[in-house]
């Protein structure tokens, strides 16, 4: 049996309102009284995680960022890897002046963005945590977790997937770039991911990667996946995902609740 749950949150753990229902929390719950380890592994920053946390009264690991910081079920801070910060720089002035994309930044308790954004907002129905804006023409680089853009369509991708090129084309040797979702592309320092925090976590809680199963639905989910003792990808997760994982169980969808109703069957009726 796996002592360590990690999870994912948009299009994972969440509904598609971007919420927790109340059965996913009746189920965390009865996880953590079983002393199973839980761990929210999501790309968002650690003040949003930790809202969801409390809202949820449990003790969990977060990792987020994906992967870049990791807080305790205290909620102490215990690991940090950030983007250097010439390239975080350079990086981030990439499509500060294209009307599709918008460039986030995540740099310490704070989230950084050059433009308003009134649909990023929609993701948020689990916390308050809100944007700031930033000046394109000069901002701090230091302590900055990951630089992600957006666009507010899927049928805007190929957009992003030019702008990842020429990240990777300039900056790979100092990065890991990746797909969240279709419309979300998120850059974080080299060696940093899900998979590199959730083997951090394991060993911290004094366990192996084959004592812990995870669920995600994103290409930021690929390492998490691909290392965990086993690795659940959502129905809807995107082909490519799949496609690379071809051995992984495929489950639900997050919009029928499919991690809460995985995770009780797998821990809470054989108990």
């Amino acid at each position: 049996m796996y002592q360590v749950v990690a999870s994912d949150l948009d299009g994972t753990l969440l509904n598609s309102d971007h919420r927790l229902s109340a059965y996913t929390k009746k189920v965390l719950q009865a996880l953590t009284r079983q002393n199973i380890h839980f761990i929210f592994a999501t790309g968002r920053h650690h003040i949003d995680v930790a809202q969801m946390r409390e809202n949820m009264e449990i003790d969990a690991y977060m990792i987020t960022s994906n992967g870049a910081r990791v807080h305790n079920s205290h909620g102490d801070l215990i690991m940090s890897r950030n983007v250097s910060e010439n390239v975080a720089a350079e990086v981030a002035k990439m499509a500060m002046d294209d009307k599709l994309i918008y460039t986030h930044i995540y740099r310490g308790d704070d989230w950084l963005i050059n433009k308003e954004d009134a649909y990023s907002m929609t993701f948020f129905e689990e916390s308050d945590f809100k944007y700031e804006l930033f000046d394109p023409k000069g901002f701090p680089t230091d302590n900055i977790a990951k630089v992600y853009f957006t666009t507010t369509a899927d049928v805007e991708h190929e957009h992003l997937v030019e702008l990842k090129n020429n990240i990777e084309a300039q900056y790979g040797d100092h990065l890991n770039v990746a797909f969240s979702t279709l419309n979300c592309l998120e850059v974080m320092g080299k060696g940093v991911s899900k998979g590199s925090a959730l083997q951090y976590v394991t060993e911290k809680l004094g366990y192996t990667l084959k004592d812990s199963i995870a669920f995600g639905d994103g290409m930021n989910d690929y390492e998490m996946l691909s290392m965990a003792g086993k690795g659940c990808i959502m129905r809807n997760a995107p082909m490519m995902l799949k496609s690379r994982l071809p051995n992984l169980e495929v489950i639900g969808s997050n919009a029928d609740d499919a991690v809460p109703h995985y995770l009780n069957r797998l821990f809470i009726e054989k108990a």
